[in-house]
């Protein structure tokens, strides 16, 4: 099986916990800009967050992924799962990575971004299309290796992101590129 069939056939039964839907914390809360701490993804409490996470992104319509810090947990661990998402091309289903890292990128493209920590704005940020992150899968810890391109990649960057401490809005050319969220009834 190679890496990123891995992380495609890759389910939050795995767990072997049922996540929890958490609260959402919003900007300015202090641990959205706090890098995470690096976490032991075969740890009880890392599977348990990363159960919540899944299960938190679930219930919140439209959204793609979830990193800990938006739960108010300073931790590398987040989710991503961009297959309901009308800009999907291709992707690899519902997964959790921790302590991942974007090692290889290409192709920058600016698109808009919005987030759950940041509901009424979004924003047009230059992302590279093709990514290559490394991580590790929550329960096992097996070291994972993701090709994602387009939108999925874009996700990815923006949890990774989170994780580091950073919020889309820290990635805008400036206030003009920044946007009142749209409410579509």
């Amino acid at each position: 099986m190679s890496v990123n069939d891995t992380v495609l056939g890759w389910s939050e039964r795995e767990l072997g916990v049922e996540g929890r839907v958490l609260d959402v914390v919003r900007a300015p809360d202090p641990v959205l800009s706090t890098r995470g701490a690096d976490v032991d993804p075969t740890d009880a409490a890392t599977v348990r967050l990363a159960a919540d996470l899944v299960a938190t992104m679930r219930v919140s319509p439209g959204c793609v992924g979830l990193a800990a810090n938006q739960v108010g947990v300073s931790a590398r661990v987040f989710c991503v799962d961009v297959s309901e998402h009308p800009k999907t091309r291709d992707h690899h289903g519902t997964f959790v990575l921790c302590n991942a890292e974007v090692v290889e990128s290409s192709r920058n493209e600016k698109a808009r971004e919005g987030c759950m920590s940041v509901p009424d704005l979004t924003g047009d940020v230059k992302r590279s299309s093709r990514v290559v992150v490394r991580g590790q899968l929550p329960g096992s810890g097996e070291e994972v290796t993701v090709t994602a391109n387009a939108f999925e990649a874009r996700a990815l960057q923006h949890e990774i992101d989170h994780t580091d401490g950073f919020l889309f809005v820290d990635r805008v050319a400036g206030a003009h590129a920044i946007h009142p969220r749209k409410t579509y009834l």
